[in-house]
């Protein structure tokens, strides 16, 4: 049994990028924990209705996924800057102590949205053998409508190498994605089943399945 977290600036982030991993680790016996950094807020200007309406897709989501415990750091959403570090790395350092994961699925370092960004920073932070031995990989995932969005830069660019056969699993992972509704449009809006569908099917066809996810490994430790 491994003990994997599953990182979100968004809720919906994990789903798009890493809803078929998940299933199958639950299916494989291990646990998922999810840490969200980011939430709404009416002082944001949000609806009483959509911030009531935000965390019971929150609560709907962790149950089709079967999270085992979900962490939110609640900072405002769009609001995350470098200045956000100081506190955001003390505070992904007490879950990870916490949870201790074997393996960490983060947001793609380039991603165009800058809380996903910060995010990642923040979270390398908290990968440090000396001070996390327990971590053993650490993977970034690609979260549409983010990261085909970013710089086309070649230091920035997001490198597929670790791939997960999720065909048993890519229904399921849309009926997860329909609870975020506000969140889907029809294409070419980049957040569609469709598009959804075209991004597996066309990383299970760079390894020989039918669906697939990509991520990029970033550490690996054989211990």
């Amino acid at each position: 049994m491994k003990r994997i977290i599953i990182i979100s600036a968004h809720p919906d982030d994990e789903v798009l990028g890493a809803g078929g991993s998940i299933l199958k680790h639950i299916e494989n016996g291990d646990e998922v924990y999810w840490l969200i950094t980011t939430n709404v807020s009416e002082a944001q200007g949000f609806s009483k209705e959509r911030v009531d309406s935000r965390q019971e897709e929150i609560k709907k989501v962790e149950k089709m996924l079967g999270i085992k415990t979900t962490y939110m750091l609640n900072y405002p959403t769009m609001t995350l800057s470098s200045s956000s570090l100081i506190e955001m790395v003390p505070k992904i350092s007490d879950v990870f102590t916490q949870v201790q994961p074997e393996v960490i699925y983060c947001l793609n370092r380039s991603d165009a949205h800058s809380d996903h960004r910060i995010t990642f920073d923040a979270v390398m932070a908290c990968t440090k053998s000396f001070r996390y031995p327990f971590v053993k990989q650490v993977l970034l995932y690609e979260c549409i409508s983010e990261t085909e969005f970013a710089a086309a830069l070649h230091e920035k660019a997001f490198i597929p190498n670790y791939f997960v056969d999720i065909s048993d699993y890519f229904k399921r992972k849309i009926e997860v994605m329909r609870i975020y509704e506000s969140e889907l449009g029809q294409h070419p809006f980049p957040r569609s089943e469709r598009n959804m569908e075209a991004l597996a099917v066309y990383r299970g066809a760079s390894c020989g399945v039918t669906y697939a996810e990509a991520f990029q490994l970033i550490k690996y430790i054989d211990k």
